[in-house]
């Protein structure tokens, strides 16, 4: 499948206001177990909402894998804030599913709830919007976004820095 196709895609979230947006062959996705590691021995939100690699039946990087070399490709997605990164993605998958792309799929740090009804023992609140995360699903967000030279760094201190967000959304 040529790629170009999927670059409405990529201007419709710039004109959302993503800082960037490109077109990216599956195929570069990088993906690596070790950030199952990183979630479950790094993340203040291990087990706290149901995009988590924790919930039940989370799909596990090892699980994720093989269902990502399905697709061709996907807009990757750069924002400044995690609301509207997830918000972007989620309006790319829906365009793309409109035009036919039925397996289109958005991972965003989801940001749907401003708490998440997982610790409640509640189900949740919104399954359509909810995303996974990339690094949730086994994506090592960094080489992948390094490797198409967009911003990413560890910051040594998230509170006093800007962040970088992103999303991706698969596209087959």
């Amino acid at each position: 499948m040529d790629l170009k196709a999927f670059e409405k895609y990529a201007e419709l979230a710039r004109s959302m206001g993503a800082a960037d947006a490109l077109v990216v062959p599956a195929a570069d996705v990088v993906v690596d177990g070790r950030t199952y590691l990183k979630c479950m021995y790094g993340c203040k939100g291990w087990n706290a909402n149901w995009t988590c690699p924790s919930a039940p039946g989370a799909l596990k990087p090892w699980e994720f894998e093989p269902l990502l070399r399905r697709y061709a490709g996907g807009v990757l997605i750069h924002c400044a804030e995690k609301k509207p990164s997830h918000d972007i993605s989620h309006a790319v998958e829906a365009a793309a599913f409109r035009d036919g792309h039925y397996f289109a799929f958005a991972m965003s740090d989801c940001a749907v709830c401003k708490e998440c009804s997982y610790p409640k023992g509640e189900p949740c609140r919104d399954p359509v919007r909810a995303r996974p995360a990339m690094q949730g699903v086994g994506i090592d967000v960094f080489a992948t976004v390094r490797r198409f030279g967009l911003p990413i760094a560890t910051l040594p201190d998230r509170d006093a820095q800007p962040q970088n967000w992103y999303s991706l959304v698969l596209i087959a």
